[in-house]
């Protein structure tokens, strides 16, 4: 699986350093080399937050990314800021319940995910980066989905561990729904 130079971008309490450590640590598992660096502004909810993935077969220079060949914006400000200084080819993930407008670029590969909808409709909100998470992966597979599903075993304590279970969920309707939008894209269900 090729390598990946991710920018996520939102508002603070989006969960997009959670998104960004869970697949750092996914590739970890899989035995790739990978960088996870935050950014977040000093509000502890509604300030920006960014966080910068980079994932790869050999040592990485840096954990910095200037022209991401992936992006995962969960709103409106983040797809103004980011969506110009994608590389031609990049895969965008949008978060449509928040993104009202469609991307400015024809070069992109862009997977549009209402994550909202998708994680209301599993009556758990908190899931939606989980949802996006999964459409990037069936765009860009990265790393495999079941390798997230250990990241996330390996992160929630014991009595939390019930949560790993509708994270997957999610990481599964985030996959089909971007299968739905790209020929040819992975629908894996997690074993």
């Amino acid at each position: 699986m090729a390598s990946m130079e991710l920018i996520i971008a939102g508002f603070g309490g989006q969960g997009i350093l959670f998104l960004g450590e869970m697949l750092t640590q996914a590739a970890i598992l899989e035995g790739k080399h990978a960088t996870w660096m935050p950014a977040y502004g000093p509000e502890q909810r509604g300030g920006t937050a960014t966080c910068t993935v980079v994932i790869a077969e050999e040592p990485i220079g840096s954990p910095v990314v200037a022209d991401p060949d992936a992006l995962i914006v969960m709103n409106r400000p983040s797809m103004d800021k980011f969506e110009p200084r994608a590389r031609a080819g990049a895969v965008l993930i949008v978060n449509a319940s928040m993104v009202d407008r469609p991307p400015e670029r024809a070069d992109l590969v862009v997977v549009a995910v209402d994550a909202a909808a998708e994680a209301r409709a599993l009556d758990k909100p908190q899931v939606a980066n989980m949802v996006l998470l999964g459409a990037l992966l069936a765009a860009r597979p990265v790393v495999a989905m079941e390798s997230v599903a250990r990241a996330l075993a390996g992160h929630f304590p014991p009595d939390r561990q019930h949560l790993v279970e509708i994270n997957v969920t999610a990481l599964t309707r985030g996959a089909a729904a971007a299968a739905r939008q790209l020929p040819g894209a992975a629908s894996a269900r997690v074993a």
